[in-house]
């Protein structure tokens, strides 16, 4: 997990305490995150989880998958269940204050913790430039945006995440401290400081800096056509992914920057045992916002995208309400037979628009 579970939550101690001062007891911080972390996570867990599957059962069912943006919609859910797979793992962790999966499972989880973190931000720029593409060089778009393009595209982004997370495969362990087992980074020794500042620095170039410069630089250009060309299509064809691309920003920009404030504190502020204590409650509070990012695209999903909606009422209709009213005698069964008959996709022509 992020920093706060690695070292706040497990040791009750900022991840960069002060090399020459006294130990900073933060048991209160410590005994916060185990009372209220645990069914927050929990909640994130569950939302993700049935949002999420539902996305990729709607992709796969209505075969949207001819859509290049839809590839990459999928992957971003992939992406998502892949850090909610890990969480039941951290909700067990910061609950007990001890790791007890062993040394395989810490390397593994925390792996794919930020293999999920990485590939969601690479895809939400990746669909960022490729709404770029789509509107401002809409010719050669329509060569290059096929679909074994964008297979080819997802596994190299794939390949790209797993290089930026091959850190925490390597560097994650478990140790016993204090007669508990916990789960955190043990860097070398003559390379610590650098290798804590790398991480801190990573994350915020990566998760912050980078995807920041490609929306600016993308939707400036794509503001610019559309300036010059109204479209009433194009305008819906970007709006989910600019939604996205903001709340991305909304959820995860505080936590990137308290990072950065702990790893730098001393830079920043004096260093002193309450400072330290804000911060990690700081941090606490926006991972919490942070992880909440995961079970927030279906929901944008739903209130933004207009064929998602429809694919999503059919599929309710045919699956779900069908079968509940042959129990539910007030539910109304020949009208939910009729509704669930007509396909979302009959005379809706294929748009290279999400979903």
């Amino acid at each position: 997990m992020a920093s706060t579970l690695d070292e706040v939550q497990a040791l009750g101690t900022t991840p960069y305490d002060y090399e020459f001062a006294l130990p900073c007891e933060k048991v209160s911080i410590k005994e916060l995150g185990a009372r209220f972390l645990p069914p927050l996570y929990s909640l994130v867990f569950i939302v993700g989880l049935l949002g999420n599957v539902m996305v990729i059962v709607i992709l796969t069912k209505y075969r949207r998958l001819r859509i290049l943006s839809n590839i990459y919609l999928l992957n971003l859910a992939v992406s998502d269940l892949l850090f909610l797979f890990t969480l039941p793992f951290w909700i067990h962790y910061v609950e007990w204050n001890n790791w007890v999966f062993g040394h395989g499972m810490c390397k593994l989880l925390s792996g794919l913790y930020y293999l999920g973190l990485y590939s969601e931000i690479f895809f939400i720029m990746l669909m960022t430039v490729d709404r770029y593409l789509a509107i401002v060089h809409a010719v050669f778009a329509l060569q290059a945006r096929t679909v074994t393009f964008g297979v080819i595209t997802s596994i190299v982004t794939w390949g790209l995440a797993g290089l930026a997370a091959l850190p925490e495969f390597l560097f994650h362990e478990s140790q016993e401290l204090f007669e508990e087992s916990i789960c955190s980074p043990v860097y070398p020794e003559d390379g610590e400081e650098r290798w804590k500042n790398f991480h801190v620095l990573r994350m915020n170039t990566l998760g912050l800096a980078l995807p920041l410069l490609v929306m600016a630089v993308c939707y400036a250009g794509i503001i610019k056509t559309l300036l010059r060309c109204p479209n009433k299509k194009k305008y819906r064809a970007i709006r989910l992914i600019f939604v996205i691309m903001v709340v991305f920003f909304i959820f995860w920009t505080p936590y990137n920057l308290v990072l950065l404030l702990s790893a730098f504190q001393g830079i920043f502020f004096d260093n002193s045992c309450e400072r330290s204590r804000h911060l990690d409650l700081a941090m606490q509070v926006t991972e919490v916002i942070a992880y909440t990012h995961c079970c927030v695209n279906p929901v944008i999903y739903a209130f933004v995208g207009e064929r998602f909606r429809k694919y999503l009422r059919h599929f309710f209709h045919r699956h779900v309400a069908m079968h509940l009213g042959r129990y539910i005698p007030f539910l109304p069964t020949e009208k939910l037979e009729r509704a669930s008959s007509i396909s979302p996709s009959t005379g809706d022509p294929e748009l290279s628009i999400v979903f």
